[in-house]
């Protein structure tokens, strides 16, 4: 199918609807949109562009094929890869029809490993920028390496994302986008009135380097950070515990609206992986194992996810998961904030590897949970589709429904503007100019099972 039939027409960028259109296709792109001749009676279809996660790793895996398509058939059309490794900036993957296309990615992520002191991490950013990574990400990193990253990454002309720094201010980060609203007590320690002492608190000791240079340092790091990656919370200790206690009762409304004006002001993006947060906060919570998307998940996922709620639930009291709760709660109401106050939003969910999110199902959880926060419809599905454009500096090629953009579009079978329940009802995807029908779906769906 090279067109698409009287549709309705959103644009995400105010919510309009443009009804009983004709969509033609040609080279993978939009070659024209007109009024459809005969409009017909039927249920109404609605277009809008397709889905962006702006946080996943399907290729860290293996075999990332089954995991890629699973992602399209949720709607997933293109995602940014977070964590690289010195092969995939010398071979990415190909465009492919029947997968999501890769839109950008680091080099290794940074960590003492790579990057213990100043020195070892600006070399690094260098041969990075050198080996063509769109971004730099830090995984873990001192106030003073993380400066020295930044700097280095300023005179390649490359943005910094990651994981915020302990012991740093919030507002001295000058990240491009911040993953996972921190992690940890993250952007919440920047709203508390006990700021300074949580900064202090939660500083640790300084990380060591490697004394000597460490063959593989990168793909070291990968093993690590994946052993880690299923659930970082298990690595919580008591102490860790005590401060986002303190955070939580020292939380401040006028703070937290201070810092999301300053996010505002600096354009500095929020991707929340609220999902991800949850399943790591929540991780022994019934409701996950009982989600019927795990039937997308391979045998082996489902065992070390489930392992990985056992060993939650041994770790962490009734009195202990109850802080995270409330951690989780609070997180919510600041992703409202920041949106309230204008601080822009990226939806992104953490596949693959992390404990209970789905690749592909785990964005419309991501949907959800961003309803649950308070957005509006519209807004959650500018996270997903207008804002990921801007973000990537792509709004001439993608982004909108419009002639001469990539031919990358979801067909939903009800107004997405509407409710938010909405972006799940999913009847067509349209990726390169290829059309996919429910019936075309469902097999890319079980072919992640397939391939366990």
């Amino acid at each position: 199918m090279d067109h698409l039939a009287d549709v309705a027409v959103v644009d995400p960028r105010d919510g309009s609807i443009t009804p009983h259109q004709d969509i033609h296709f040609s080279a993978g792109r939009i070659a024209s949109i007109g009024s459809t001749a005969s409009p017909g009676g039927g249920r109404t279809r609605f277009v809008v562009p397709g889905f962006v996660d702006m946080h996943a790793h399907p290729l860290n895996l293996a075999d990332p094929t089954p995991a890629l398509r699973l992602m399209l058939s949720f709607g997933i059309t293109g995602y940014r890869q977070m964590s690289g490794t010195p092969a995939l900036l010398r071979n990415r993957p190909a465009a492919d029809s029947r997968s999501p296309g890769l839109l950008a990615t680091p080099g290794s992520v940074l960590t003492p490993i790579n990057a213990g002191t100043p020195a070892q991490a600006a070399a690094e950013v260098r041969r990075q920028a050198a080996a063509g990574a769109d971004f730099i990400k830090v995984a873990v990193a001192t106030p003073v390496v993380y400066a020295a990253i930044q700097a280095e990454a300023d005179r390649a002309g490359l943005p910094v994302v990651g994981h915020l720094p302990t012991g740093i201010d919030v507002r001295e980060a000058r990240y491009r986008s911040i993953e996972h609203l921190g992690p940890g007590l993250g952007l919440l320690a920047g709203c508390s009135d006990h700021e300074d002492h949580l900064r202090t608190a939660t500083a640790g000791a300084p990380l060591k380097a490697p004394p000597f240079p460490i063959p593989f340092a990168g793909r070291i790091a990968e093993i690590l950070i994946r052993r880690i990656v299923l659930n970082p919370t298990q690595l919580t200790t008591p102490a860790m515990l005590d401060s986002t206690r303190e955070a939580i009762d020292t939380f401040t409304e006028d703070k937290a609206r201070a810092l999301a004006r300053h996010f505002a002001a600096t354009e500095t993006w929020n991707c929340p992986t609220l999902i991800r947060v949850k399943a790591q906060q929540l991780c022994a919570d019934p409701v996950f194992p009982s989600d019927p998307d795990l039937r997308y998940a391979t045998a082996k996922e489902r065992k070390a996810w489930t392992a990985a709620a056992k060993a939650f639930r041994r770790k962490f009291d009734e009195s202990q998961r109850a802080v995270f709760a409330e951690q989780f709660a609070l997180q919510l109401r600041m992703v409202k904030i920041l949106d309230e106050e204008g601080a822009p939003l990226l939806a992104g969910t953490d596949a693959v590897g992390a404990a209970w999110v789905v690749p592909g199902a785990s964005l419309h959880d991501e949907f959800d949970l961003l309803s649950e926060a308070g957005l509006t419809p519209l807004r959650i599905l500018q996270t997903a589709t207008v804002d990921p454009a801007r973000f990537l500096h792509r709004e001439d090629v993608s982004g909108t429904v419009d002639p001469g953009k990539e031919a990358d579009l979801v067909l939903l079978s009800a107004d997405p503007t509407a409710a938010a329940t909405n972006l799940h009802q999913l009847i067509g995807v349209i990726r390169a100019g290829r059309h996919y029908s429910t019936d075309d779906l469902n097999p890319l769906r079980n072919s992640n099972t397939a391939a366990a």
